[in-house]
Protein backbone atom coordinates (compact mmCIF):
# COMPACT_ATOMS: atom_id res chain seq x y z
CA UNK A 1 0.00 0.00 0.00
CA UNK A 2 3.20 2.28 0.80
CA UNK A 3 4.65 1.70 -2.21
CA UNK A 4 1.17 2.45 -4.27
CA UNK A 5 0.80 5.47 -2.67
CA UNK A 6 4.41 6.40 -4.08
CA UNK A 7 3.74 5.79 -7.30
CA UNK A 8 0.22 7.77 -7.35
CA UNK A 9 1.90 10.80 -6.24
CA UNK A 10 4.96 10.27 -8.55
CA UNK A 11 2.49 10.03 -11.99
CA UNK A 12 0.47 12.57 -10.13
CA UNK A 13 3.50 14.79 -10.15
CA UNK A 14 4.56 13.58 -13.95
CA UNK A 15 1.48 14.14 -15.21
CA UNK A 16 0.96 17.83 -13.72
CA UNK A 17 4.32 18.70 -15.31
CA UNK A 18 3.23 17.31 -18.80
CA UNK A 19 0.13 19.57 -18.39
CA UNK A 20 1.93 22.36 -17.36
CA UNK A 21 4.76 21.27 -20.48
CA UNK A 22 1.79 21.64 -22.74
CA UNK A 23 -0.56 24.17 -21.28
CA UNK A 24 2.49 27.04 -20.66
CA UNK A 25 3.42 27.27 -23.79
CA UNK A 26 0.24 27.96 -25.25
CA UNK A 27 -0.32 30.66 -22.56
CA UNK A 28 3.20 32.62 -23.64
CA UNK A 29 2.47 32.33 -27.18
CA UNK A 30 -0.94 34.18 -27.48
CA UNK A 31 -0.50 33.51 -31.18
CA UNK A 32 -1.00 29.94 -32.00
CA UNK A 33 1.21 28.11 -34.57
CA UNK A 34 0.62 27.40 -37.73
CA UNK A 35 1.36 23.49 -38.94
CA UNK A 36 4.33 24.81 -41.14
CA UNK A 37 5.79 26.34 -37.49
CA UNK A 38 5.27 23.13 -35.84
CA UNK A 39 7.04 21.37 -38.58
CA UNK A 40 9.85 23.18 -38.50
CA UNK A 41 9.89 23.30 -34.18
CA UNK A 42 9.86 19.26 -34.12
CA UNK A 43 13.16 19.61 -36.59
CA UNK A 44 14.67 22.23 -34.60
CA UNK A 45 14.39 19.85 -31.58
CA UNK A 46 16.21 17.46 -33.65
CA UNK A 47 19.20 19.47 -33.89
CA UNK A 48 20.02 18.75 -29.75
CA UNK A 49 23.09 15.86 -30.10
CA UNK A 50 21.88 14.24 -27.08
CA UNK A 51 18.78 11.92 -26.85
CA UNK A 52 18.00 12.93 -22.76
CA UNK A 53 17.79 16.24 -24.13
CA UNK A 54 15.55 15.70 -27.31
CA UNK A 55 12.61 13.47 -25.14
CA UNK A 56 12.85 15.79 -21.73
CA UNK A 57 12.07 18.94 -24.63
CA UNK A 58 9.33 16.67 -26.50
CA UNK A 59 7.56 15.77 -23.22
CA UNK A 60 8.28 18.38 -20.49
CA UNK A 61 9.14 21.63 -23.17
CA UNK A 62 12.00 21.52 -21.28
CA UNK A 63 15.07 22.02 -24.36
CA UNK A 64 18.63 22.74 -23.28
CA UNK A 65 18.41 22.83 -19.77
CA UNK A 66 22.24 22.28 -19.55
CA UNK A 67 22.63 25.41 -21.63
CA UNK A 68 21.35 27.08 -19.14
CA UNK A 69 23.09 29.90 -17.30
CA UNK A 70 23.01 33.72 -16.69
CA UNK A 71 22.77 36.17 -19.36
CA UNK A 72 24.43 39.95 -18.59
CA UNK A 73 23.17 42.65 -20.66
CA UNK A 74 26.68 43.90 -21.14
CA UNK A 75 30.11 41.98 -20.90
CA UNK A 76 33.47 44.18 -19.43
CA UNK A 77 34.37 46.45 -21.95
CA UNK A 78 38.29 48.35 -22.04
CA UNK A 79 37.64 52.49 -21.78
CA UNK A 80 36.30 53.42 -25.67
CA UNK A 81 38.59 56.71 -26.97
CA UNK A 82 35.84 59.57 -26.67
CA UNK A 83 38.33 61.86 -28.74
CA UNK A 84 37.96 59.19 -31.74
CA UNK A 85 34.28 58.88 -30.98
CA UNK A 86 33.69 62.58 -31.32
CA UNK A 87 35.83 62.65 -34.33
CA UNK A 88 33.53 60.16 -36.04
CA UNK A 89 30.51 61.85 -35.01
CA UNK A 90 31.55 65.10 -36.58
CA UNK A 91 32.82 63.07 -39.91
CA UNK A 92 29.22 61.18 -40.00
CA UNK A 93 27.83 64.55 -39.36
CA UNK A 94 29.44 66.47 -42.02
CA UNK A 95 28.31 64.19 -44.66
CA UNK A 96 24.69 63.57 -43.92
CA UNK A 97 24.79 67.39 -44.24
CA UNK A 98 26.36 66.97 -47.59
CA UNK A 99 23.60 64.71 -49.04
CA UNK A 100 21.01 66.46 -47.50
CA UNK A 101 22.64 69.92 -49.13
CA UNK A 102 22.95 67.84 -53.12
CA UNK A 103 19.75 66.14 -52.53
CA UNK A 104 17.20 68.51 -52.37
CA UNK A 105 17.00 69.46 -56.34
CA UNK A 106 18.50 66.26 -57.68
CA UNK A 107 14.48 65.17 -59.15
CA UNK A 108 11.79 67.44 -58.93
CA UNK A 109 9.23 64.64 -59.39
CA UNK A 110 9.89 63.24 -55.92
CA UNK A 111 7.45 64.33 -53.23
CA UNK A 112 8.47 65.98 -50.36
CA UNK A 113 7.71 64.95 -46.49
CA UNK A 114 4.68 67.00 -45.74
CA UNK A 115 5.13 69.89 -43.20
CA UNK A 116 2.58 68.16 -40.95
CA UNK A 117 4.38 64.85 -40.86
CA UNK A 118 7.75 66.37 -39.20
CA UNK A 119 5.39 69.12 -36.75
CA UNK A 120 4.06 66.15 -35.54
CA UNK A 121 6.72 63.49 -34.94
CA UNK A 122 6.62 61.63 -31.80
CA UNK A 123 9.65 62.11 -29.62
CA UNK A 124 10.65 58.82 -27.95
CA UNK A 125 11.82 58.26 -24.50
CA UNK A 126 14.44 55.52 -24.41
CA UNK A 127 15.48 53.97 -20.65
CA UNK A 128 17.97 55.85 -18.78
CA UNK A 129 19.77 52.45 -18.18
CA UNK A 130 19.27 50.99 -21.79
CA UNK A 131 22.25 48.81 -23.27
CA UNK A 132 21.15 49.05 -26.92
CA UNK A 133 20.61 52.23 -28.32
CA UNK A 134 19.55 53.16 -31.54
CA UNK A 135 21.17 51.91 -34.62
CA UNK A 136 21.93 52.71 -38.62
CA UNK A 137 20.64 49.79 -40.67
CA UNK A 138 23.96 50.96 -42.93
CA UNK A 139 25.87 50.14 -40.12
CA UNK A 140 24.54 47.01 -39.12
CA UNK A 141 25.18 45.69 -42.45
CA UNK A 142 28.74 45.65 -41.64
CA UNK A 143 28.75 43.22 -39.40
CA UNK A 144 26.49 40.62 -40.37
CA UNK A 145 26.65 37.93 -43.21
CA UNK A 146 24.52 36.15 -45.32
CA UNK A 147 23.64 32.66 -44.08
CA UNK A 148 25.50 30.92 -46.67
CA UNK A 149 28.28 28.44 -46.99
CA UNK A 150 31.25 30.71 -46.69
CA UNK A 151 33.25 29.61 -50.15
CA UNK A 152 29.65 30.60 -52.02
CA UNK A 153 29.39 34.26 -50.22
CA UNK A 154 32.85 34.82 -50.78
CA UNK A 155 32.84 34.60 -54.05
CA UNK A 156 30.82 37.72 -54.21
CA UNK A 157 32.09 39.29 -50.87
CA UNK A 158 34.66 41.61 -52.58
CA UNK A 159 32.88 42.74 -56.16
CA UNK A 160 29.87 43.01 -54.42
CA UNK A 161 30.32 43.77 -50.97
CA UNK A 162 26.78 43.46 -48.82
CA UNK A 163 25.21 46.98 -48.34
CA UNK A 164 21.40 48.96 -48.54
CA UNK A 165 21.49 49.33 -52.22
CA UNK A 166 21.63 45.53 -53.64
CA UNK A 167 20.92 43.66 -50.03
CA UNK A 168 17.48 42.58 -52.13
CA UNK A 169 19.11 41.60 -55.44
CA UNK A 170 21.94 39.60 -53.62
CA UNK A 171 19.39 37.83 -51.31
CA UNK A 172 17.07 37.06 -54.57
CA UNK A 173 20.00 35.84 -56.91
CA UNK A 174 21.97 33.98 -54.05
CA UNK A 175 18.89 32.56 -51.74
CA UNK A 176 19.64 33.98 -48.52
CA UNK A 177 16.86 34.81 -45.66
CA UNK A 178 18.95 35.36 -42.94
CA UNK A 179 21.97 37.99 -41.78
CA UNK A 180 24.03 36.09 -39.14
CA UNK A 181 26.27 38.13 -36.75
CA UNK A 182 29.89 38.30 -38.01
CA UNK A 183 30.82 38.00 -34.22
CA UNK A 184 29.60 35.93 -31.43
CA UNK A 185 26.64 38.44 -29.52
CA UNK A 186 27.27 36.76 -26.57
CA UNK A 187 30.39 38.69 -26.62
CA UNK A 188 29.10 42.10 -26.58
CA UNK A 189 30.99 44.07 -29.41
CA UNK A 190 30.28 47.35 -29.24
CA UNK A 191 28.58 47.33 -32.83
CA UNK A 192 25.54 45.98 -30.57
CA UNK A 193 25.48 48.62 -28.01
CA UNK A 194 25.69 51.92 -30.62
CA UNK A 195 26.38 53.66 -27.27
CA UNK A 196 27.88 56.85 -29.49
CA UNK A 197 23.77 57.20 -30.87
CA UNK A 198 22.86 57.60 -27.85
CA UNK A 199 21.15 61.17 -28.13
CA UNK A 200 21.62 64.14 -26.66
CA UNK A 201 19.76 65.29 -23.86
CA UNK A 202 17.16 67.92 -24.19
CA UNK A 203 17.20 71.10 -21.63
CA UNK A 204 15.29 70.91 -18.37
CA UNK A 205 13.56 74.01 -19.93
CA UNK A 206 12.32 72.62 -23.05
CA UNK A 207 10.46 70.17 -20.60
CA UNK A 208 6.79 70.68 -20.98
CA UNK A 209 4.28 67.73 -21.16
CA UNK A 210 0.70 67.76 -21.57
CA UNK A 211 -0.94 65.89 -19.50
CA UNK A 212 -2.34 62.51 -21.39
CA UNK A 213 -5.63 61.66 -18.93
CA UNK A 214 -8.42 63.55 -21.55
CA UNK A 215 -11.74 63.23 -20.84
CA UNK A 216 -12.95 60.08 -23.61
CA UNK A 217 -15.48 61.26 -26.43
CA UNK A 218 -17.75 58.76 -27.47
CA UNK A 219 -16.77 57.29 -30.75
CA UNK A 220 -20.40 59.14 -32.06
CA UNK A 221 -18.45 62.32 -31.75
CA UNK A 222 -16.30 61.43 -34.96
CA UNK A 223 -17.22 62.97 -38.22
CA UNK A 224 -15.52 60.76 -40.27
CA UNK A 225 -14.16 56.90 -40.67
CA UNK A 226 -10.63 58.26 -40.50
CA UNK A 227 -9.60 54.94 -38.00
CA UNK A 228 -10.58 52.46 -41.00
CA UNK A 229 -9.37 53.73 -44.47
CA UNK A 230 -7.58 52.63 -47.39
CA UNK A 231 -7.70 53.04 -51.46
CA UNK A 232 -10.36 50.06 -51.20
CA UNK A 233 -12.51 51.70 -48.36
CA UNK A 234 -12.15 55.17 -48.67
CA UNK A 235 -13.04 58.23 -46.20
CA UNK A 236 -16.83 58.40 -45.71
CA UNK A 237 -18.37 61.26 -43.40
CA UNK A 238 -20.81 60.07 -40.83
CA UNK A 239 -24.12 61.16 -40.78
CA UNK A 240 -24.86 62.84 -37.02
CA UNK A 241 -28.40 64.52 -36.18
CA UNK A 242 -26.87 66.04 -32.77
CA UNK A 243 -24.23 68.34 -35.57
CA UNK A 244 -27.35 69.60 -37.57
CA UNK A 245 -28.70 72.99 -37.69
CA UNK A 246 -31.36 72.87 -34.62
CA UNK A 247 -30.75 69.67 -33.46
CA UNK A 248 -29.07 68.19 -30.24
CA UNK A 249 -26.24 69.87 -28.63
CA UNK A 250 -22.98 69.35 -30.11
CA UNK A 251 -20.50 66.33 -28.64
CA UNK A 252 -18.33 67.26 -25.62
CA UNK A 253 -15.08 67.81 -27.16
CA UNK A 254 -16.45 68.93 -30.69
CA UNK A 255 -16.26 72.86 -30.41
CA UNK A 256 -12.01 71.87 -29.32
CA UNK A 257 -11.28 69.82 -31.72
CA UNK A 258 -13.02 72.19 -34.43
CA UNK A 259 -10.55 74.96 -33.13
CA UNK A 260 -7.81 72.66 -33.15
CA UNK A 261 -8.49 72.11 -36.77
CA UNK A 262 -8.95 75.65 -37.83
CA UNK A 263 -5.82 76.78 -36.17
CA UNK A 264 -4.11 73.52 -37.56
CA UNK A 265 -5.36 74.81 -41.13
CA UNK A 266 -3.95 78.18 -40.11
CA UNK A 267 -0.63 77.05 -39.06
CA UNK A 268 -0.32 74.63 -41.97
CA UNK A 269 -0.94 77.69 -44.73
CA UNK A 270 1.94 79.79 -42.40
CA UNK A 271 3.97 77.03 -43.01
CA UNK A 272 3.57 77.12 -47.10
CA UNK A 273 4.81 80.42 -46.98
CA UNK A 274 8.56 79.62 -47.53
CA UNK A 275 10.09 83.19 -46.79
CA UNK A 276 7.66 83.50 -43.73
CA UNK A 277 9.58 80.37 -42.48
CA UNK A 278 12.78 81.14 -43.77
CA UNK A 279 12.54 83.95 -41.03
CA UNK A 280 11.03 82.02 -38.57
CA UNK A 281 14.10 79.69 -39.04
CA UNK A 282 16.88 82.44 -38.24
CA UNK A 283 15.01 83.78 -35.11
CA UNK A 284 15.01 79.96 -33.81
CA UNK A 285 17.69 77.74 -35.06
CA UNK A 286 16.89 74.70 -33.53
CA UNK A 287 19.89 73.39 -31.70
CA UNK A 288 21.19 69.48 -31.31
CA UNK A 289 19.27 68.55 -28.55
CA UNK A 290 17.39 65.12 -29.09
CA UNK A 291 19.35 64.19 -32.29
CA UNK A 292 20.86 60.67 -32.77
CA UNK A 293 23.39 59.81 -35.71
CA UNK A 294 21.23 56.82 -35.83
CA UNK A 295 18.72 57.72 -39.03
CA UNK A 296 15.07 56.39 -38.34
CA UNK A 297 13.21 55.73 -41.12
CA UNK A 298 9.92 57.31 -42.21
CA UNK A 299 7.61 55.27 -44.69
CA UNK A 300 4.37 57.69 -45.45
CA UNK A 301 1.71 55.86 -46.95
CA UNK A 302 -0.85 57.72 -49.19
CA UNK A 303 -4.40 55.98 -48.40
CA UNK A 304 -6.24 58.34 -50.34
CA UNK A 305 -9.22 60.60 -49.05
CA UNK A 306 -6.36 62.61 -47.25
CA UNK A 307 -5.33 60.27 -45.28
CA UNK A 308 -1.59 59.71 -44.94
CA UNK A 309 -0.13 57.40 -42.88
CA UNK A 310 3.12 58.31 -41.21
CA UNK A 311 5.31 54.90 -40.29
CA UNK A 312 8.69 55.62 -38.00
CA UNK A 313 10.72 52.88 -37.60
CA UNK A 314 13.11 52.19 -35.33
CA UNK A 315 16.46 50.19 -35.82
CA UNK A 316 18.53 48.36 -32.81
CA UNK A 317 20.88 46.42 -33.55
CA UNK A 318 20.30 43.87 -30.31
CA UNK A 319 17.33 42.52 -28.58
CA UNK A 320 17.40 42.00 -24.84
CA UNK A 321 14.86 39.68 -23.59
CA UNK A 322 13.47 40.01 -20.44
CA UNK A 323 13.81 37.84 -17.75
CA UNK A 324 11.63 35.42 -15.26
CA UNK A 325 12.84 34.31 -12.29
CA UNK A 326 16.33 35.35 -13.27
CA UNK A 327 16.50 33.13 -17.06
CA UNK A 328 16.32 35.19 -20.04
CA UNK A 329 14.10 34.86 -23.35
CA UNK A 330 13.83 36.46 -26.40
CA UNK A 331 17.33 37.73 -27.44
CA UNK A 332 17.54 38.30 -31.29
CA UNK A 333 19.87 40.46 -33.64
CA UNK A 334 18.19 42.97 -35.06
CA UNK A 335 15.31 44.94 -34.20
CA UNK A 336 12.76 46.67 -36.19
CA UNK A 337 10.39 48.96 -34.09
CA UNK A 338 7.58 51.37 -35.28
CA UNK A 339 4.74 54.15 -34.39
CA UNK A 340 2.30 55.12 -36.71
CA UNK A 341 0.56 58.41 -36.89
CA UNK A 342 -2.60 58.55 -38.88
CA UNK A 343 -3.33 61.79 -40.62
CA UNK A 344 -6.48 63.18 -41.93
CA UNK A 345 -6.18 65.86 -44.35
CA UNK A 346 -3.34 66.89 -41.94
CA UNK A 347 -4.70 66.90 -39.42
CA UNK A 348 -3.39 63.65 -36.63
CA UNK A 349 -5.81 61.50 -35.47
CA UNK A 350 -4.09 58.41 -33.93
CA UNK A 351 -1.06 56.73 -32.79
CA UNK A 352 -0.22 53.41 -33.09
CA UNK A 353 2.56 51.50 -30.73
CA UNK A 354 4.21 49.08 -31.72
CA UNK A 355 4.75 46.28 -28.82
CA UNK A 356 6.24 42.20 -29.29
CA UNK A 357 3.80 40.93 -32.47
CA UNK A 358 0.92 43.59 -31.50
CA UNK A 359 0.20 46.90 -30.21
CA UNK A 360 -1.95 49.43 -29.15
CA UNK A 361 -3.90 52.48 -30.84
CA UNK A 362 -4.72 55.75 -29.30
CA UNK A 363 -7.13 58.54 -30.63
CA UNK A 364 -4.59 61.57 -30.60
CA UNK A 365 -6.18 63.41 -27.82
CA UNK A 366 -5.47 60.80 -25.90
CA UNK A 367 -1.53 60.46 -25.98
CA UNK A 368 1.18 62.52 -23.65
CA UNK A 369 2.51 65.36 -26.17
CA UNK A 370 5.04 67.50 -25.24
CA UNK A 371 4.80 71.55 -26.21
CA UNK A 372 2.97 74.52 -24.46
CA UNK A 373 -0.50 75.61 -25.71
CA UNK A 374 1.53 78.04 -28.16
CA UNK A 375 3.68 75.19 -29.68
CA UNK A 376 2.56 72.26 -31.96
CA UNK A 377 2.36 69.07 -29.51
CA UNK A 378 3.95 66.17 -30.46
CA UNK A 379 3.20 63.01 -29.14
CA UNK A 380 5.85 61.48 -26.52
CA UNK A 381 6.46 57.43 -26.70
CA UNK A 382 8.08 55.49 -24.45
CA UNK A 383 11.16 52.73 -25.46
CA UNK A 384 10.85 49.70 -23.10
CA UNK A 385 14.15 48.66 -22.04
CA UNK A 386 15.63 45.99 -24.28
CA UNK A 387 13.06 44.98 -25.87
CA UNK A 388 12.60 48.35 -27.30
CA UNK A 389 8.66 48.11 -27.46
CA UNK A 390 6.76 51.28 -27.76
CA UNK A 391 4.67 52.42 -25.11
CA UNK A 392 2.47 55.24 -24.20
CA UNK A 393 3.59 55.64 -20.25
CA UNK A 394 6.28 55.00 -18.37
CA UNK A 395 5.98 52.11 -15.80
CA UNK A 396 6.00 49.01 -15.83
CA UNK A 397 3.91 47.27 -17.98
CA UNK A 398 3.36 43.26 -17.70
CA UNK A 399 2.12 40.87 -20.18
CA UNK A 400 1.03 36.71 -21.04
CA UNK A 401 2.42 36.16 -17.33
CA UNK A 402 0.45 36.87 -14.37
CA UNK A 403 2.03 38.73 -11.15
CA UNK A 404 3.95 40.56 -13.28
CA UNK A 405 6.51 38.17 -13.86
CA UNK A 406 7.13 39.04 -17.62
CA UNK A 407 7.12 42.95 -17.85
CA UNK A 408 8.50 45.79 -20.07
CA UNK A 409 10.05 48.90 -18.16
CA UNK A 410 9.83 51.87 -19.31
CA UNK A 411 10.80 55.53 -18.16
CA UNK A 412 11.82 59.37 -18.67
CA UNK A 413 15.31 58.23 -19.86
CA UNK A 414 17.47 60.30 -22.88
CA UNK A 415 14.46 62.25 -25.04
CA UNK A 416 15.22 60.79 -29.06
CA UNK A 417 13.89 63.42 -31.59
CA UNK A 418 13.95 61.22 -34.69
CA UNK A 419 12.75 63.88 -37.50
CA UNK A 420 16.35 65.37 -36.80
CA UNK A 421 18.12 62.94 -38.19
CA UNK A 422 15.73 60.13 -40.94
CA UNK A 423 15.59 58.31 -43.78
CA UNK A 424 11.93 59.51 -45.92
CA UNK A 425 10.52 57.33 -48.01
CA UNK A 426 7.13 57.16 -49.46
CA UNK A 427 5.61 53.79 -50.62
CA UNK A 428 2.38 52.48 -53.02
CA UNK A 429 1.14 49.59 -51.34
CA UNK A 430 -1.18 48.84 -54.38
CA UNK A 431 2.04 48.25 -56.54
CA UNK A 432 1.30 44.77 -58.04
CA UNK A 433 5.41 43.98 -58.17
CA UNK A 434 7.25 42.97 -55.15
CA UNK A 435 10.00 44.96 -55.41
CA UNK A 436 8.51 48.47 -56.78
CA UNK A 437 5.98 51.00 -54.72
CA UNK A 438 9.01 52.52 -52.20
CA UNK A 439 11.07 56.04 -53.62
CA UNK A 440 13.07 58.22 -51.30
CA UNK A 441 11.48 61.40 -50.17
CA UNK A 442 12.92 64.19 -51.82
CA UNK A 443 14.76 65.91 -49.58
CA UNK A 444 17.22 62.71 -49.38
CA UNK A 445 16.72 60.88 -53.32
CA UNK A 446 19.95 59.18 -52.98
CA UNK A 447 18.52 56.96 -50.51
CA UNK A 448 18.73 53.55 -51.57
CA UNK A 449 15.55 51.25 -51.86
CA UNK A 450 16.94 47.71 -52.58
CA UNK A 451 16.54 46.85 -48.76
CA UNK A 452 13.11 47.40 -48.37
CA UNK A 453 12.22 44.94 -50.04
CA UNK A 454 14.24 42.11 -48.86
CA UNK A 455 12.45 39.54 -47.43
CA UNK A 456 14.59 37.84 -45.15
CA UNK A 457 15.34 38.63 -41.64
CA UNK A 458 17.61 41.18 -40.13
CA UNK A 459 19.32 38.97 -37.53
CA UNK A 460 20.64 35.18 -36.80
CA UNK A 461 18.39 32.03 -37.98
CA UNK A 462 16.96 30.32 -34.97
CA UNK A 463 19.97 29.01 -33.17
CA UNK A 464 19.58 25.10 -32.84
CA UNK A 465 19.62 23.04 -29.22
CA UNK A 466 23.83 22.61 -30.52
CA UNK A 467 24.58 25.51 -30.12
CA UNK A 468 25.30 26.25 -26.40
CA UNK A 469 24.16 29.31 -26.43
CA UNK A 470 20.81 28.32 -26.78
CA UNK A 471 17.79 26.72 -24.66
CA UNK A 472 13.47 26.70 -24.51
CA UNK A 473 11.53 26.36 -21.76
CA UNK A 474 8.72 26.01 -21.57
CA UNK A 475 8.29 26.94 -25.22
CA UNK A 476 10.02 30.56 -24.66
CA UNK A 477 13.81 30.50 -26.20
CA UNK A 478 16.47 32.12 -25.54
CA UNK A 479 17.42 33.34 -28.79
CA UNK A 480 14.96 33.52 -31.23
CA UNK A 481 15.06 34.24 -34.95
CA UNK A 482 15.48 38.11 -36.47
CA UNK A 483 12.49 39.68 -37.47
CA UNK A 484 11.57 41.34 -40.76
CA UNK A 485 11.59 44.44 -41.96
CA UNK A 486 9.24 47.64 -42.91
CA UNK A 487 7.81 46.35 -45.97
CA UNK A 488 6.32 43.25 -43.47
CA UNK A 489 4.75 45.47 -40.80
CA UNK A 490 1.16 45.50 -42.96
CA UNK A 491 1.56 49.17 -44.32
CA UNK A 492 -1.26 49.15 -46.42
CA UNK A 493 -3.69 48.55 -43.53
CA UNK A 494 -7.22 49.52 -43.48
CA UNK A 495 -7.43 50.46 -39.01
CA UNK A 496 -4.98 51.83 -37.48
CA UNK A 497 -3.65 48.94 -35.83
CA UNK A 498 -0.85 46.17 -36.86
CA UNK A 499 -3.37 43.38 -36.89
CA UNK A 500 -7.07 43.43 -38.31
CA UNK A 501 -8.63 43.16 -34.75
CA UNK A 502 -8.44 46.97 -33.26
CA UNK A 503 -9.55 48.74 -30.91
CA UNK A 504 -8.82 52.68 -30.62
CA UNK A 505 -8.28 53.21 -27.08
CA UNK A 506 -9.34 56.87 -25.65
CA UNK A 507 -7.75 57.07 -22.55
CA UNK A 508 -4.58 56.32 -20.96
CA UNK A 509 -6.20 54.65 -17.86
CA UNK A 510 -8.56 52.54 -20.66
CA UNK A 511 -4.56 51.37 -22.26
CA UNK A 512 -3.29 50.68 -19.01
CA UNK A 513 -6.23 47.57 -18.61
CA UNK A 514 -5.03 45.67 -21.48
CA UNK A 515 -2.22 44.86 -23.40
CA UNK A 516 -0.50 44.28 -26.72
CA UNK A 517 -2.13 40.81 -27.14
CA UNK A 518 -5.33 41.60 -25.59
Amino acid sequence: MYHLRRLTIVAVVVGVVIFLATFLPRVLNPVPPSKEKREADQAWINTSPHWLDRQACRWFSLCGLLHVRRDPPEKPKHDDDGHELRLELRQVLDEELSVISRGGHKDNKLRGIPDYVLNYAPLVHLYSKEYFWPSDIADHMKHVTPDLAEDKWQQFEESQPLNLSNLNELSSKLGFVHLNSKDDVESRPDWLHSKNNIPVAFSEEDDTVEGPDSPEPAKSGEDTTWYEVDRDHPLRRISDPRKLPGGMPKPIGFAKRSRDLKSRQQEQARLLSQEAQDKLNELNKPDESGYSRAPATLVMVDKGSGIVDAFWFFFYAYNLGQTVLGTRYGNHVGDWEHCMIRFESGVPRAVFFSEHEGGQAYAWHAVEKRGNESQIQRPVIYSAVGSHAMYATPGNHPYVLPFGMLKDVTDRGPLWDPSKNLRGYWYDYATPKDDEGLEPAKENPDEPTSWFYYGGTWGDKLYGLDDVRQWRLFGQYHYVTGPQGPKYKNLGREKVCQTFRCRIIHSIAEGKKGSWHS
